[in-house]
């Protein structure tokens, strides 16, 4: 099932992004790159129109498609066009807080995820997040390490560096 994503709308959703980040939009594709090849949904983030260009954009990162509306759009109405125009809108979940999104492309047939509980499936790649696992070395662990190479490899890493 693709999935649309109100960019912005999700942002603000995040405790780790500020929409007064000028880096926002990058490290919400972040995320969305990092939930994709975990996943292997179909992932479309559409972000309201940026400061530098009139006309809209599209562009792929890894496996998350970006649009940019255009000037004077927003992207609210590109994600209910693309639901309104597809041969299958029930086929689409579109992630939004937005109530008047919600509605309009549920009586569409689309199904619709709020920001905040898809915000939840999303973490920052290092986060502990459910499924991170420690892969730290224990005491005995380090231990029988160095009983096998000895200190010589300590000491050698050691040498280099003088």
């Amino acid at each position: 099932m693709p999935i649309l994503i109100d960019g912005h709308n999700l942002i603000g959703r995040l405790p780790t992004i500020s929409l007064g980040d000028p880096d926002d939009e990058a490290r919400l594709i972040q995320l969305l790159q990092s939930y994709q090849a975990r996943t292997g949904k179909s992932v479309t983030v559409v972000f309201d129109p940026g400061w530098t260009f009139a006309l809209s954009e599209t562009r792929r990162y890894g496996g998350v498609k970006v649009i940019f509306a255009r000037q004077g759009g927003s992207a609210d109405a590109v994600i209910l066009r693309r639901v309104r125009h597809s041969a299958n809108p029930q086929g689409y979940l579109v992630v939004t807080s937005d109530l008047e999104l919600a509605r309009a492309v549920t009586s569409l047939g689309a199904r619709v995820r709020d920001a905040n509980a898809f915000a939840g499936e999303l973490s920052l790649p290092g986060d502990e997040s459910p499924g991170w696992k420690d892969t730290s070395l224990s005491d005995d662990e380090v231990e029988e390490w160095l009983a096998l190479f000895g200190e010589q490899g300590r000491e050698g890493a050691q040498g280099d560096s003088d």
